[in-house]
């Protein structure tokens, strides 16, 4: 008789949901008597829903907090607020209300508990974020129902997006998911989303935006109902038919609900709040607060060639944390274009003009790191330079001399050698490119006005070092024979080559 009760209990709260789709008695429940009272009251689906940890990223993202601008709400409010006051209505006003927006719609939306508790969240106790979300919609939605229109899909799918990722651009799960739509890494890469070591398609809103679309285009055509399509977005297909499986075959969102995943649970009740929220903002004295420059003031330049966000910054004069923002796809910072594969730079306007103004000087300036870079290398290569031989039985200085393209003279000067004797074991210290005394030599004859000269014309993309590869000199030569103290060089510069 405990059991039967303790079964009862359990079950009431959803029997109008979907007694009709399963047996009671069959329901694999194990909740204790505080979690049935969370379950009544739709505590428990908010705050294990992974809306929580989408909401706490926009409240953290520093740089959306400090371009954020509150929206003047004179002619918004239409309701006559005070500017604090947080309206409350009744059960009845929002099932009214969410009726109405199912009767524009293909998708059944419903109004239970657990809607009610999201409507609380995003209404009441994150209202500041959902005015942040409100602004943010006005930069994304265009976009989301250009391409839900194009695939033939509900408009109001586009606020699987707000659930998602609470509308920031460079939103990041504890679970891998990336950008606007949360795609992992292997759906992304089914739906055609490029993950490379330094790019990750996940992040721009257009690309990831048509996959969403295809792929909620794909699932609605295995399940034929929109609430399982949002569950298998979030939880994954499997996840969902094993959740059938276990309600005995229904396929019907709230007869497989206490079978989901907890995350999942709410995951409906959230979109269902969000719909609610972001159509009847006003009458809860909700305003949208302005995106900044993510509305109107950015603009998408083009890079053919490779660019590294250092040059950008130094050269343009872009803030570092702007060229970051507006670009998370390039996740280490380099831009990988080439003739055959431009990529999207989007910068804020005045930049994005600079940009192209300055196009061909980005393109060949080494950054200040690059510089660095080389410097490194170059000592690396004096350092590898020389190494130690271990004369072996039977040779000679002049077969060693032979084997490295160097001197006897040479050899016996590095190792303060006398005679021509060498022993077996014995460690000899070799230059491959012939050494300090043999560079110095060189030095000293290219200094000589008797040496032919030759001009060199900085093409795009030219580095010293490249250039000093291609005439088999040093950087230190290009350097001492054209006055240059650093490493940069400008496109058209001439520089003399001495041979």
């Amino acid at each position: 008789m405990k059991y039967i009760h303790l079964i009862l209990l359990v079950f009431l709260p959803f029997a109008g949901l979907f007694a009709q789709y399963s047996d009671p008695d069959s329901l694999d429940f194990n909740y204790d008597e505080q979690e049935i009272e969370d379950l009544n009251s739709g505590k428990a689906v908010v705050e294990e829903s992974a809306v929580m940890e989408m909401l706490d990223l926009i409240s953290a993202n520093s740089y959306l907090k400090d371009v954020y601008i509150e929206i003047d709400t004179a002619v918004l409010n239409l309701y006559g607020y005070d500017r604090d006051e947080v309206p409350v209505f009744p059960d009845s006003v929002y099932a009214q209300r969410i009726e109405a927006l199912a009767r524009e719609t293909t998708i059944p939306l419903t109004f239970n508990n657990h809607v009610r508790s999201f409507i609380d969240l995003y209404a009441n106790r994150r209202r500041q974020l959902s005015s942040r979300m409100l602004g943010l919609s006005y930069v994304y939605f265009p976009l989301f129902e250009e391409y839900l229109a194009k695939y033939n899909l509900p408009l109001e799918l586009k606020y699987l997006a707000v659930i998602e990722s609470a509308l920031n651009p460079v939103a990041g799960s504890k679970a891998g998911a990336k950008g606007l739509w949360q795609f992992m890494q292997a759906t992304g890469k089914d739906y055609g989303l490029r993950v490379t070591s330094l790019v990750d398609e996940r992040f721009d809103p257009m690309l990831e935006t048509e996959a969403a679309c295809q792929y909620l285009q794909s699932l609605y055509a295995r399940y034929e109902d929109w609430f399982l399509v949002l569950a298998a977005y979030n939880s994954g297909p499997g996840t969902v038919n094993k959740a059938i499986m276990r309600a005995k075959g229904v396929r019907n969102y709230w007869a497989i609900w206490p079978y989901l995943p907890k995350e999942t649970r709410g995951y409906v009740p959230a979109f269902i709040a969000v719909n609610y929220v972001m159509n009847y903002a006003p009458e809860h004295n909700l305003y949208p607060t302005n995106p900044g420059l993510l509305l109107h003031g950015t603009d998408t330049v083009m890079v053919h060639d490779y660019l590294q966000f250092d040059q950008i910054n130094e050269v343009v004069g872009v803030p570092m944390e702007d060229i970051e923002f507006f670009n998370p796809m390039y996740t280490k910072k380099i831009i990988p274009a080439s003739k055959d594969m431009y990529y999207p730079l989007r910068l804020p306007m005045k930049y994005a003009l600079r940009f192209v103004q300055l196009e061909d000087s980005i393109y060949s300036y080494a950054s200040k790191a690059e510089q660095k870079r080389e410097e490194v290398v170059e000592q690396v290569k004096e350092v590898s330079d020389c190494f130690t031989h271990v004369v072996k039985k039977g040779e000679s200085l002049g077969s060693i001399s032979r084997k490295y393209g160097v001197t006897v003279a040479n050899i016996k000067k590095w190792n303060n050698l006398r005679k021509d004797v060498i022993t077996p074991n014995q460690k000899l210290t070799i230059y491959r490119s012939g050494g300090p005394i043999a560079q110095a030599s060189n030095q000293k004859s290219s200094g000589n006005s008797s040496g032919s000269t030759k001009t060199h014309v900085v093409k795009k993309g030219e580095t010293l070092s490249s250039i000093a590869n291609k005439y088999k000199c040093t950087v230190a030569n290009l350097r001492s024979w054209n006055g240059i103290k650093g490493n940069t060089i400008k496109v058209g510069q001439k520089l003399k080559i001495k041979k």
